[in-house]
């Protein structure tokens, strides 16, 4: 059986990237893309580098060709799948959102950092949150599918070792994060032109970026309490990649770390642990669904950093998405994702 999937929001970073994977996916297929801006036009119009590879014509997100899907991909802005997703639900059809619309599991807390009124409720308690190497079980099991966010992906992966055994001060995570442009999305702003962020680096969302509320719920999940986390986001003057410094104090210096971390991941596709003195590089993963863990001591202290480096458009978006949908229907969860990083 072929796996149809339809992608609701193609016309940005994350949908040409859902058809990239896709297509070398042996038990799955695309049949349909929408877009109302681009209804009408072939997606190689739109992404040359799809010339000869789709045939795909972009729809409106209410054609009847989305109802003969088995899964539904929605790459749209807040607000969008939430509002249709349940139909598809209805008709049997599994939904993974790429968006934020069930991420935060408190519909007032979402309400707060989204400026918007969560409608729909239910959907919300029934959303997994498809992190794979957290919830593999929920995931295999779920309708709906919240797919986490670029920075929670990268920080969560690189403490859930520590947290679930006790081996840091939960009230006090620095996470220091990084991301390539891309993660601003496709559509034209001044602030990620060319002119505007070659040669530069900055700090942003520095009060309250919308990430940070989806870390803490999910860290807390992890350590069975509260936990104190700073979260500092910027932009760097690259297209892809995403890199999380995080800085804990360990409860026990006496402890190794590392072995915690070989065991957490050690039957984990998509996690690589890396040796001592070795430290992550967003290179080594562009355009694959790795994430790659370095973990240093500062010696005569108690403190231990954590690097972890991501593709925000595959691991952090499109290509967990398809981990997701592998897990959904029991199929191989690397099939469609084994591509190896590109260097230089």
């Amino acid at each position: 059986m072929t796996i149809k999937a339809g992608i609701i929001g193609g016309s940005g970073y994350t949908g040409v990237e859902l058809i990239r994977l896709l297509h070398a996916h042996p038990e799955a297929e695309v049949i349909a893309i929408s877009s109302r801006g681009l209804n009408g036009k072939k997606v190689g119009e739109v992404f040359p580098s799809l010339i000869g590879v789709s045939d795909l014509v972009f729809s409106l997100p209410t054609d009847n060709i989305l109802n003969e899907c088995d899964i539904i991909f929605f790459a749209t802005p807040h607000g969008v799948a939430m509002e249709g997703a349940g139909a598809f639900i209805e008709k049997g059809i599994k939904v993974v959102d790429l968006g934020a619309d069930f991420r935060i599991d408190d519909a007032e807390n979402w309400s707060d950092w989204y400026g918007m009124e969560h409608t729909q409720p239910e959907l919300l308690a029934e959303a997994v949150y498809g992190l794979p190497e957290v919830r593999r079980e929920a995931v295999s099991k779920a309708r709906l599918i919240a797919n986490p966010g670029c920075y929670p992906t990268a920080v969560l992966l690189a403490l859930k070792p520590l947290l679930e055994n006790n081996l840091i001060d939960c009230s006090n995570i620095i996470a220091d994060c990084k991301s390539g442009t891309s993660g601003a999305g496709r559509t034209a702003n001044q602030a990620t032109l060319f002119c505007e962020v070659t040669e530069s680096f900055k700090a942003y969302g520095v009060s309250g970026h919308r990430h940070l509320p989806e870390i803490k719920q999910e860290l807390s999940l992890m350590a069975g309490e509260p936990v104190g986390l700073t979260f500092v986001p910027h932009l760097l003057p690259m297209i892809r990649g995403i890199e999380a410094t995080i800085y804990v104090d360990l409860l026990d210096t006496g402890v190794d770390a590392r072995p915690y971390f070989e065991k957490a991941y050690a039957n984990e596709e998509f996690v690589k642990i890396l040796d001592e003195g070795v430290y992550p590089e967003t290179r080594s993963v562009k355009s694959t669904n790795y994430c790659q863990i370095g973990i240093q001591y500062v010696k005569h202290s108690n403190k231990l950093v954590i690097m972890s480096v991501i593709d925000n458009l595959v691991k952090g978006a499109a290509g967990q998405a398809i981990h997701n949908m592998n897990l959904m229907f029991g199929i191989e969860e690397n099939a469609g994702l084994l591509q190896v990083g590109l260097l230089p």
